[in-house]
């Protein structure tokens, strides 16, 4: 039994997804083209995260640190910047972020790497909640210029796309090596010539502009962004809980899970406000316990089977 060859061309699948999205504004709805735009976004944030995070097995809880200096930079400079430059300049923000962060703490490891990674979040969202308050008076942005839906959509779509594209290159490269080499055993991998210093601050820096991207795009769909909003804890611990669920060592894996578990949030919360979480909190200790590397598993099971 052959495998299919589409299933050996990322390529050609992330083209031909990309092309099949595309036209979503103005066929469907504008409840599912919302759906949709949620599935992209996380896409963008989980394939971005597991990039860095599981091909090194660092366990960062900063993600929502990076998509509020995303949304924040938006929030500053959309009425004076064009709108590429805005989605730029919150990634570029954000990966700036994340390379004084990473140079902080990216030496420790396990527990303590992931709890100083969630609390350098928190006191992110405290300073910027304290700048507000010192300039403006008050701690929100109100967003009175937007692009249009159409604009957002198509731009959370080349953010995701792109996030999936740099995920497949590096997972080919030398980098995504050292960074699998990390992963495996640190030290080893500097005995080897390896600049783990760099390598993964470089590594982190990249999953930050993604999530500044994605940020500074998705701060338009508020007219109204703040603090709690944007830095929500709960952007952080879904973007892990769909990677680790989908596998955060495949390149399909977080992808899957993000379509999957974003309309499950949509369908859910209007109906079990709770069952959401419950089922994405089942599911999480399912595969901690019996699917170690995610729903991911299953798939490399079936290819062993059936070349077995």
């Amino acid at each position: 039994m052959t495998m299919n060859p589409l299933f050996a061309k990322p390529w050609l699948l992330l083209a031909a997804g990309v092309v099949l999205a595309a036209p979503l504004p103005w066929l469907a709805s504008d409840f599912a083209t919302s759906v949709a735009l949620s599935c992209l976004m996380y896409i963008a944030l989980a394939t971005s995260w597991a990039m860095f995070c599981g091909a090194t097995r660092y366990l960062s809880l900063a993600t929502s640190a990076f998509f509020g200096v995303g949304a924040y930079t938006c929030a500053v400079l959309l009425e004076v910047l064009p709108w590429p430059l805005v989605i730029a300049c919150g990634a570029a923000i954000a990966a700036l972020v994340a390379a004084v962060m990473g140079a902080a703490v990216l030496h420790l490891r396990g527990t303590y790497f992931a709890v100083l990674t969630f609390g350098m979040t928190e006191l992110i969202r405290h300073a910027v909640t304290y700048v507000e308050k010192q300039a403006s008076g008050t701690v929100g942005r109100v967003l009175a210029v937007v692009p249009s839906n159409e604009t957002v959509y198509l731009t959370v779509l080349l953010i995701a796309a792109a996030a999936i594209a740099t995920a497949i290159a590096v997972q080919r490269s030398r980098f995504g090596l050292a960074l699998a080499g990390i992963g495996a055993d640190e030290q080893r991998a500097q005995t080897l010539g390896v600049d783990t210093r760099r390598t993964k601050i470089l590594g982190f820096a990249l999953t930050a502009a993604f999530a500044g991207a994605v940020g500074a795009a998705m701060a338009v769909r508020w007219t109204y962004i703040e603090p709690p909003a944007v830095f929500s804890p709960f952007i952080g611990f879904q973007t892990v809980l769909i990677a680790l669920i989908g596998g955060a060592t495949s390149l399909a894996g977080p992808v899957l899970a993000a379509v999957v578990f974003s309309i499950l949030a949509e369908t859910l919360r209007l109906q079990l406000p709770y069952g959401y979480m419950m089922v994405l909190g089942g599911l999480l200790i399912l595969c901690v316990l019996y699917l170690p590397d995610g729903l991911a598993t299953l798939w490399r099971r079936k290819k062993e089977v059936s070349h077995g």
